[in-house]
């Protein structure tokens, strides 16, 4: 049987970098920053004020949550979710899980989301191809969403914070 024609290789390997060296930073982050800004730190104001925030907030209690509960394999099955990935790996620092055993239990998760993105990602970004988004129309509808997508959420995020605010 002849080999598959065609970048798939190639591409799988480049995503697993991709999600290797996001879910690595996001524990390392995590951890230090757990060990330095919450346990010795209360800062009110700034980026740190903000990271302490997020690490002692509801989204990474969540994520210790599933972690409580399933352990290890919560972080493969991270993996395969949208939005819980982020909160778990950081939850993994937070906690402090020891690194081989985050390791290992990361790097199924980190192949089988390379495989989801190599497949089903590829697939949309062909698929944008075919429907003429490389056009200077489709650029331009692209962009388009692009930035309503992201004024959407600072809207989103600004209404967040002002309900926060006494």
């Amino acid at each position: 049987m002849d080999r598959p024609e065609g970048p798939a290789a190639e591409v799988w390997l480049f995503f697993f970098v991709v999600v290797f060296l996001r879910a690595q930073a996001t524990y390392w982050i995590a951890r230090v920053a757990t060990s330095q800004v919450i346990d010795h730190t209360h800062p009110v104001t700034g980026w740190r004020a903000r990271v302490h925030g997020w690490l002692s907030g509801d989204s990474t209690a969540r994520g210790i949550e599933v972690l409580r509960r399933w352990g290890a394999w919560a972080v493969p099955f991270s993996f395969l979710t949208v939005g819980l990935q982020t909160v778990v790996n950081a939850g993994a620092g937070v906690i402090r899980m020891p690194y081989v055993r985050y390791l290992l239990a990361m790097l199924p998760g980190c192949a089988a989301w390379a495989l989801v993105w190599t497949t089903v990602g590829m697939s949309a970004f062909y698929a944008a191809l075919a429907a003429g988004l490389t056009t200077g129309w489709g650029i331009a509808l692209g962009v388009l969403a692009i930035v309503l997508v992201a004024a959407g959420v600072a809207v989103w995020r600004r209404r967040r914070v002002d309900d926060r605010t006494p």
